[in-house]
């Protein structure tokens, strides 16, 4: 078998999938917060460059060690903003030996779709996707197993939103407020674009928002990736963990089982994002997905 890696340089984090045949050998994550600023500066700042670089040193040996033979590479919403992005993509490619691939928002998407599906009944289709990331999210449906109708990718993500608004600790009621409004504002667009989002039977969440809130729901003491994987967040639940985090601060967020103490500072924008979602689009449940945007890339390589 051809051992295969696929890297997704995010504007929150850094992971690494390496597949055998299809098998997950190894799956990592680390935060970098490559977009940290960018909204603000059109540029990717020196030390998140140097953050990244060195997680991708880390994912080079793992993937020397696993015998890989093919990588793809990609960024994403911080890349796609940054006018120094060479100065990024000369340095990973230096240490990685590919070069970042960048991806739009609809190519974003159909990955996402793509490692989001692959292993769930088509009857439950067809399916609306949202990938909450750090700078963008993503909206795709479809049917699984087959091309999606159709992607929409908007400017609003943990990192973005937590930057441009939420600035208390903890945020204030209206801070939140103008925060929701600007995701329904987005999602209007959304709705217009994608009319196909209103036949969806299953709504599926990726990234790491979506997994920490159900892991905050189920109060996992240790990351478990078999019960985070399809499980089901109702949306009373996610409403809950809103509230719990929105009210708490930075300090006494942290304890709460589940949640990475890394990604504490941007998690309540991230579900502000969630809620705002299920809200708006009047979705009850989210099966929580830990297939994503990596699933995807492995398997246009094998």
């Amino acid at each position: 078998m051809t051992v295969v890696a696929a890297i997704d340089c995010g504007t929150n984090s850094t992971r690494l999938l390496v597949s055998d045949g299809g098998r997950t050998v190894e799956r990592l994550m680390r935060i970098t917060r490559l977009g940290f600023g960018v909204d603000a500066t059109g540029r990717l700042a020196p030390d998140a460059i140097e953050r990244t670089v060195n997680v991708l040193r880390e994912y080079r040996a793992v993937m020397d060690r696993s015998g890989v033979s093919r990588v793809r590479m990609t960024a994403t919403s911080a890349a796609r903003d940054a006018e120094n992005r060479d100065e990024f993509f000369d340095a990973a490619e230096a240490v990685v030996g590919v070069r970042p691939e960048l991806l739009s928002g609809d190519d974003e998407g159909r990955l996402s779709f793509a490692g989001a599906t692959a292993d769930l009944d088509p009857t439950r289709g067809p399916f609306l996707v949202v990938d909450i990331g750090g700078g963008s999210t993503e909206f795709v449906v479809g049917e699984g197993g087959a091309p999606p109708w159709g992607v929409v990718s908007i400017d609003v993500g943990c990192v973005r939103l937590t930057e441009k608004f939420l600035h208390a600790d903890p945020p204030s009621a209206e801070e939140l407020s103008q925060a929701i409004s600007v995701v329904y504002a987005h999602l209007e667009d959304v709705e217009r674009e994608l009319p196909g989002i209103k036949d969806a039977a299953t709504f599926v969440g990726l990234a790491g928002t979506v997994t920490t809130v159900a892991a905050v729901e189920i109060g996992l003491p240790e990351y478990d990736r078999d019960r985070i994987h399809h499980f089901v967040l109702r949306r009373a639940a996610a409403e809950d963990v809103f509230r719990t985090l929105a009210t708490e601060r930075r300090v006494d967020r942290i304890h709460n089982p589940g949640l990475e103490q890394a990604r504490a500072d941007v998690i309540v924008g991230g579900t502000a994002i969630l809620v705002a979602i299920m809200r708006r689009l009047d979705l009850n449940e989210c099966l929580v997905s830990e297939a994503d945007i990596l699933d995807g890339l492995a398997a246009s390589l094998a």
